[in-house]
């Protein structure tokens, strides 16, 4: 049974998540008939998983492509420094570039990995050397352009196997 600020999950709980990860646009009353409860305590249910933080938002999925960003990349980041206040800045100048749309801190030899998509080489180029070699604290980076994504897949596996 999952547990997070002193929230403890049970069965039903878990069948509402893993019903609004695969579709978050779907009614409450859809909702609570695909769990097997009446309306009210799921909606109630539901704000309960909000306010613990185990929902943290609701999203559309986007085609990149269709909008015009052709490149995704991935970006490995060396830092000279892995001080506490160091790390910090990093990850407060990266929230400020839009074109990056995941930062994960890493164990190990690299520091980061920056999930960054682009309308073209050329503006992938241009970030790359305009903004994230030259920012303070970087001591290195390593790029690979995605050829094609095969899986994604959002959230947590609910019973999958």
């Amino acid at each position: 049974m999952a547990m997070h600020r002193g929230v403890r999950l049970d069965e039903i709980d878990l069948k509402i998540l893993a019903a609004l990860q695969e579709n978050g646009r779907m009614t409450n009353v859809e909702l609570s008939e695909r769990v097997g409860i009446t309306a009210p305590p799921c909606l109630r249910r539901v704000r309960a998983l909000e306010e613990a933080g185990f929902i943290k938002g609701y999203h559309a999925e986007i085609d990149e492509r269709a909008l015009g960003f052709s490149i995704t990349a991935f970006a490995l980041v060396g830092l000279h420094s892995q001080a506490e206040s160091d790390l910090q800045a990093f990850e407060a100048m990266v929230n400020g570039w839009p074109l990056v749309r995941e930062c994960h801190m890493l164990s190990g030899e690299i520091d980061f990995i920056l999930k960054v998509v682009a309308r073209d080489l050329s503006e992938f180029q241009s970030f790359l050397t305009g903004q994230l070699t030259p920012a303070p604290n970087v001591a290195s980076v390593k790029t690979a352009l995605t050829i094609r994504c095969s899986r994604k897949v959002p959230g947590v596996p609910f019973g999958e196997s």
